[in-house]
């Protein structure tokens, strides 16, 4: 059985026959190398190829378990995962089991990963997991934040605009977030957070994960701002908690008749987006109804009022 070829427009292909490979993703500590769990050492030590976000951080994971890896390691990085994908895939149509890890936690989560996952899933491999410690989970378990519901948002866009925008788009999410940052734009984070989510939003900055310096700082978005300014260092992950549900007392008539307006405008039917909003606000349609005929009087009426004063 001849081994996987690749060919020229860049796909892999292999021999009849040959059986494919696996690829493993190992979680690795976050923080405390004790967490690790047993299965990590032996896929560690048994694994044809180790794909390592960083191989020094490899060698010392390794060292600490007391494994020696007996197959090949590559480095697996940002800077290199389009280039090294093909190559790990034409390992695993080869045959082999490859092992992948990142630095801490879960490969693909905001991590390397996902595209080699993609590739072999695309090609039939088998993909399986070592599961291993989450900064995500155990945040979200300390925040003291609800957790039924929750979305994960990863790392925010550097730039300060781009980086509102997206708070915007998740400014009504009623679900708690999660959110990773680096220990030099929390301040940054937090002051954009409390502008678009509101200085009074409960929130908590998990720093330094397992670790022997581990705080949790819970409190307002206003307050968790002002503490980040003073300098934050280590691991950050940010828990804030969803948007509070609004009553219909907060939804005032002007409001009412926006909403209807915007669904007109997007070539809705009057009645139909009336209905869609009475739901939405959870009022009685005839509520909606009169708010939008009572600003179409309005209207007529400021409009009689510039006639007659021209």
């Amino acid at each position: 059985m001849g081994p996987a070829r690749p060919c020229e427009d860049g796909k892999v292909t292999v021999a009849p026959g040959t059986p494919s490979g696996i690829l493993v993703l190992a979680g690795t500590p976050i923080g405390d190398l004790s967490d690790a769990p047993p299965r990590l050492a032996e896929e560690l030590a048994g694994a044809d190829v180790v794909a390592a976000e960083d191989t020094r951080r490899l060698r010392r994971l390794t060292q600490g378990l007391g494994v020696t890896p007996k197959g090949r390691v590559v480095s697996y990085f940002e800077g290199n995962e389009s280039a090294r994908t093909p190559e790990l895939v034409e390992e695993l149509l080869g045959g082999a089991r490859v092992l992948l890890v990142t630095d801490a936690g879960m490969p693909s989560v905001s991590d390397p990963g996902y595209r080699l996952v993609a590739a072999a899933v695309e090609q039939d491999i088998k993909v399986t997991a070592v599961p291993g410690p989450s900064a995500v989970l155990t945040a979200l378990a300390l925040s003291g934040l609800p957790v039924d519901r929750f979305c994960f948002e990863g790392f925010l866009p550097r730039k300060a605009g781009e980086r509102l925008s997206r708070l915007r788009e998740v400014a009504d999410e009623r679900r708690t977030l999660v959110y990773f940052e680096a220990p030099h734009r929390l301040d940054d984070t937090l002051a954009a957070m409390a502008e678009v989510f509101g200085t009074d939003r409960r929130a908590a900055v998990c720093r330094e994960l397992t670790k022997t310096y581990e705080e949790i700082r819970r409190g307002p978005l206003g307050e968790l701002a002002e503490w980040a300014a003073q300098g934050v260092r280590g691991e950050i992950t940010v828990v804030v908690s969803g948007a509070p549900e609004r009553g219909p007392e907060e939804l005032d008539a002007t409001e009412l008749v926006r909403r209807v307006r915007v669904r007109e405008e997007a070539g809705e039917h009057r009645k139909e987006a009336i209905a869609a909003v009475a739901a939405e606000a959870g009022l009685p349609k005839r509520q909606v109804f009169d708010a939008v005929v009572a600003a179409k009087g309005a209207d007529k009426e400021a409009g009689r009022g510039t006639a007659g004063a021209s």
